[in-house]
Order: C-alpha cells, then structure tokens, then sequence
C-alpha cells in the first residue's frame, strides 16, 4: 500500500472537490471583491507542548490562519471558531481558553460569529477567518530581479522546540527567546497589509523557509538565489552544543510565522519604511532569476536547497 504525505492527501481531495486556487486562502468572488477564508486546525499531539498554557493554545488556533491572510494582504474581518475537547475537560481551563480567543480576535480585529464544540480524546480547535479584498498577493508573481525578503530571522522556534520537548541545553536569552517563540507566536498581520500593494509574491512561512521559498520559486516558475542566510543570533552555540544543524534548523523547523515576499528594486524603498513603522527588521536574503529551483549561494557555488520542511504524515 503506497503511503499517503500531506501533498498526495490533498492532491486526491482537490481532484474530487471544487477547488479555485493554490493559495494560503480561499478566493471567491464577491461582487467587484473577493470573498477570503481560511481554515485551519490545531491538534493538541501535534501541535500543543505541554509547556503552553490554555490561553496559548487559544492563541495559537487563530495564528496560524492569521498569519496566512497576512501573507495575502488581507485584513480578516469575521471567524468561526469549532473546539473538541476531552470528556471533564477542566471548567478552569476552559474559562482560560475562551479568554485567549477573546484577547486574541480583540487584538487583530476579529470578530467570532459562533461555532460548534463536541468531545475529543484530545484538544482539537479549528478556526475559520473571512476577510473581503479587491485582490490578494499571489504565490505566483515573483518576477526576474525581484528581491527575497523576510519579516525576520529564522531556526530561533526549532530550537525552542528542541529545549522545550527533548530538554535541548540552552540558556540566556538567546532560550528565553526560543521558548518564547514556541509559546506565543505572533503573526505580521499589519506589516502584511500595508505591504501588499508593493509586493510581487508572498506566503506564509510556518511549514519552514525551505518550503516557502520552494513553493513560491515553483508556483512563479522562476529560479531563487539565497546569498543571506537569515539565521538568529545564538543558533550557531545552541546547534553546536547539542549537536544539531543550524541550517537545517534556519531552513526546516517551521512553525514560524513570518512573511516570505519578493518585491522589485523600485518598492524595496517604500518595504523598508513599512518594516520600520511596523518595528520589523526586514531582511534581504537574495533574488530571482530566470529558471527554476531554489539555490544557496556561497562564493561561486550554487548549492539546492531541498524541501524539508513540516509535512503532515512524513
């Protein structure tokens, strides 16, 4: 029996069902707009460290999709919000739950229409956003001398899962900092929107940079050049103590939820002012060229950068 990834899953179900885009989101149209949603589901064994609180766990269920329509350039407007949980879940806890979907739909702006609850053996919490936009930015339109950047530096939550679930040794900021990153994820949802307008292409960073970068070069049929490795300060001591990769963390930890975007010579001006009112330190990590593949380039030395970052079923 042939074993079923996340790609092939998804493949047989957009081969069966109506599909209208390859996109971090849903379009449809709405009039003259479109109409935006997506979905997404946080699985307590999967996606929950013991160390994350309930009101972390809440906060967590609505970043994920947050972070997908910042990447689009699309303000969410309304959700849904369905939670499976354990038979005598804790009342405490799920007062603490409820207010971690409170703070966080008041801190972006979103407003929760209702939802649906039912029992689990475990915590399972799918949210739905909706959003209207006059267009979103594609994976697709990475252009020929566009420049790569991120909304910031990367390998930071690999570790911090590392210290967090095999006791990785770590200490100082640099581990609170990692930890951090794991327990309260924040999505660039301003910096996205006001961005959208000077961007080429865009996505979501979460399931790990290498796929992000294999996504958007293949989508756009181009070939990407990385010349900046956009590695945390510290991830080189963390990865030497524990006798871990630092590029393999920088390039396939995932769950980092930043925005990955190719934008023109002409706008990277207007980007940067937009990084810096939205205090994000904007790097550039290479260029697009003619071709296809997703290259690190070292010297004269052009080395494939594979795609191994988070797959479901892997």
């Amino acid at each position: 029996m042939t074993k079923l990834d996340e790609k092939k899953i998804i493949s047989i179900l957009q081969k069966n069902l109506v599909t209208t885009t390859n996109e971090d989101v849903e379009i449809f149209h709405l009039g003259k707009n479109f109409g935006v949603i997506k979905t997404d589901t946080l699985v307590q064994s999967t996606d929950v460290p013991p160390q994350m609180s309930p009101e972390q766990i809440a906060k967590k269920s609505m970043v994920a999709p947050l972070s997908d329509f910042a990447s689009k350039g699309v303000r969410p407007k309304h959700g849904i919000i369905s939670v499976s949980l354990p038979r005598n879940y804790p009342r405490t806890k799920l007062v603490r739950l409820a207010s971690g979907f409170r703070e966080t739909s008041k801190q972006f702006g979103v407003k929760i229409l209702g939802g649906d609850t039912n029992e689990a053996k475990e915590i399972v919490i799918s949210v739905m956003l909706f959003g209207v936009a006059k267009k979103i930015t594609p994976r697709s339109g990475a252009k020929v001398g566009d420049i790569i950047v991120t909304t910031g530096k990367f390998g930071k939550t690999g570790a911090g899962l590392s210290i967090l679930l095999k006791k990785s040794r770590s200490g100082g900021k640099f581990r609170k900092d990692a930890i951090n990153s794991v327990l309260e994820p924040k999505p660039q949802l301003k910096f996205g929107i006001l961005a959208s307008k000077y961007l080429d292409s865009s996505m979501d960073s979460s399931d790990g940079l290498s796929t992000t970068l294999t996504e958007i070069a293949g989508a756009s049929k181009k070939k990407f050049i990385i010349d900046t490795i956009p590695k945390e300060n510290g991830l080189d001591e963390f990865a030497k103590t524990n006798r871990k990769n630092s590029l393999d963390l920088v390039f396939n930890s995932g769950e980092e939820y930043e925005i990955v975007a190719t934008v023109s010579q002409k706008n990277l001006p207007r980007l940067e002012r937009i990084a810096k009112k939205c205090k994000i330190n904007l790097i550039q990590i290479g260029h697009v060229q003619s071709g296809k593949g997703v290259f690190l380039q070292s010297g004269k030395r052009q080395t494939p950068i594979k795609n191994k970052g988070w797959q479901h079923f892997a």
